[in-house]
């Protein structure tokens, strides 16, 4: 059987894939590493634990004479770099994004180039940190100079696997243009800092995301891609299956708001409310704003369970009840204190359990607080665009009071959940196999579900 395969590399789950010549998939393997610590004590992916599962993967599969491996491509979180030297070997951690970035140096930035909000407009990428991961660079040229005088090529996650591989170093847009503060949209270039401190010259040659390279393995001539960054990676098949303008709501620990039909140039509010700039794999910006949505709805929902003495896991079970919504959607003011998400308006100095007389209404609750955030974010990534089709996919897809909620904040738009654990691979598979999809795609592959307006007086 002829078969594409995928590294699917996520920041918990490490994933492998097989896919037939109509994108079925037909093996997949998951594992998990326990992290290691970087050169300052703070928690890291362990890169040689990474790379030798996937060359077992990979030898596993080329050994095989069930298969006939045609195609190799990766798909991999970003906010990441692999730094390697004129060997091609690692030099130094694969620093985690989380990672506090000092201020002195963040200072010295801002000094030699400009404001926070100045530099987060140019490059559609809000101060974030290490999540900015141009800024890892600055970061070690100054904080760690006897590594970073060691380094050769500094290689985005995706592109690194793929050199694992074939020993070239690429660079592509997907990865390039998500929140890494290196690309400047409106010059259509790296930005000026990245010349003037000459990053430019550790960063491979850009390629399109479609690029792929033939390589001889044990006498099987395999055509292996570049990498795309998961994101993109996801957002592909939604691109590539409907012609007409629509939002994506991927929803997970992060839940982002991906528009890739705006053509409007980030604001001062967008940037300081975590609107930022995807690319799409031609280049093209996405507008995107991100929620930490995920995150809050499991703290939130671990304190209420405890709170109401149940078994985490029973607000899994609570329906949609129309009379519970009508007597708490008009309540003025928060009842829920956030953890991690901030917002603008007074919060309670604790969460008013008192108020609910069941468990079942004090979630209600709790999911009318968090859609209204999520609307929030999904209108300030719409913008102006003509758009009135709305997908929901990852964990939120299947709650159905977050639907139906979603559903009565945007009553004249198409909405559809999707489900498909396998977005990111899949999005993967379609570069390398340039495969082309219709409409009917999305239903065969996502399990993709209408949702008519629940519309309810007042």
């Amino acid at each position: 059987m002829k078969v594409t395969a995928i590294f699917d590399i996520g920041k918990t789950n490490k994933k492998f894939f097989l896919f037939d010549s109509n994108m079925q998939e037909i093996h997949k393997a998951y594992s998990r590493f326990d992290e290691i610590e970087d050169d300052d004590g703070f928690p890291a992916d362990d890169l040689h634990a990474i790379q030798s599962w996937i060359r077992e993967q990979f030898n596993g599969i080329l050994q095989n004479e069930e298969f006939e491996l045609r195609s190799l491509n990766f798909s991999t979180y970003g906010a990441s770099f692999v730094h390697v030297d004129r060997y091609g070997q690692p030099v130094a951690p694969l620093y985690n994004y989380l990672k506090p970035y000092p201020d002195d140096i963040l200072q010295s930035f801002y000094d030699k180039y400009g404001d926070p909000l100045t530099i987060a407009g140019e490059t559609a990428s809000p101060a974030l940190g290490m999540l900015n991961s141009g800024l890892q660079l600055y970061w070690l040229k100054y904080a760690k100079p006897e590594v970073f005088a060691k380094i050769r090529w500094s290689l985005h996650l995706p592109q690194y696997i793929s050199y694992m591989f074939t020993g070239i170093p690429v660079s592509d847009y997907t990865s390039i243009g998500c929140h890494t503060g290196l690309w400047n949209y409106e010059k259509d270039d790296y930005h000026d800092w990245v010349y003037a401190e000459e990053i430019d010259r550790i960063l491979p040659p850009i390629v399109p995301t479609s690029t792929s390279i033939c390589m001889d393995y044990e006498g099987q001539q395999i055509k292996i891609g570049t990498g795309i960054h998961d994101s993109s990676s996801a957002l592909l098949p939604y691109i590539m299956a409907d012609s007409k303008p629509f939002l994506l709501l991927s929803t997970g620990t992060w839940s982002i708001a991906l528009n890739p039909y705006s053509e409007e140039v980030l604001t001062e509010s967008d940037l300081s409310n975590d609107c930022l700039n995807y690319m799409r794999i031609d280049g093209k910006p996405v507008k995107a704003a991100r929620l930490f949505l995920g995150n809050e709805y499991k703290l939130q929902a671990e304190q209420l369970c405890e709170h109401f003495q149940k078994e985490y896991g029973a607000h899994k079970q609570v329906r949609f009840d129309p009379v519970i919504y009508g007597k708490w959607k008009a309540a003025s003011g928060r009842y829920f204190r956030l953890e991690s998400i901030p917002v603008t308006e007074e919060q309670p100095e604790q969460t008013q359990y008192e108020a609910f007389q069941t468990f079942e209404e004090a979630f209600h609750r709790l999911m009318i607080e968090l859609v209204d955030l999520q609307v929030e974010a999904a209108k300030r990534a719409i913008g102006n665009t003509a758009v009135k089709k709305l997908y929901v996919d990852g964990g939120f897809a299947d709650n159905e009071i977050f639907v139906h909620l979603l559903s009565i904040h945007f009553p004249d738009y198409k909405l559809r959940t999707t489900q498909s654990p396998l977005g990111s691979a899949l999005g993967a598979s379609m570069v390398i196999s340039e495969k082309k999809i219709g409409r009917k795609f999305l239903k065969k592959h996502y399990a993709m579900r209408k949702h008519r307006p629940v519309l309810y007086p007042g």
